[in-house]
């Protein structure tokens, strides 16, 4: 990857998104949602099969299917035409201000 940041990663996923133009929303939010799904599945079958212990093996599986829900949020903000260094920053700005009012647990976008 040329650039260590978000921004770079999306420019060069960018590449990769092939999918229909009428869909440019739609295509990869419902990704998005698969790649979490199988990210969640594989974790709770780390907790039916093995007692929760997360072995070598399972992590760099694990490591894949995260770097697919990246790739499918990045083309979420890609397609909206937001910056995904805007949404890292955004959301680091956001959860200071919580923690800076005592707000981290709980629920609700805007507490």
């Amino acid at each position: 990857m040329s650039e260590n940041t978000f921004t770079g990663y999306q420019q060069q996923a960018r590449q990769f998104a092939v999918y229909p133009n009428e869909h440019r929303l739609t295509y990869p939010t419902l990704g998005l949602n698969g790649e979490a799904g199988e990210v969640a599945e594989k974790v709770k079958k780390v907790i039916r099969d093995n007692d929760g212990v997360v072995t070598p093996e399972v992590k760099e599986s694990l490591q894949k299917e995260l770097g697919d829900v990246l790739w499918y949020l990045s083309q979420v903000s890609s397609d909206l035409g937001i910056d995904l260094d805007d949404v890292a920053n955004g959301n680091i700005a956001k959860l200071t201000d919580r923690a800076n009012r005592n707000a981290i647990k709980g629920s609700g976008d805007d507490r």
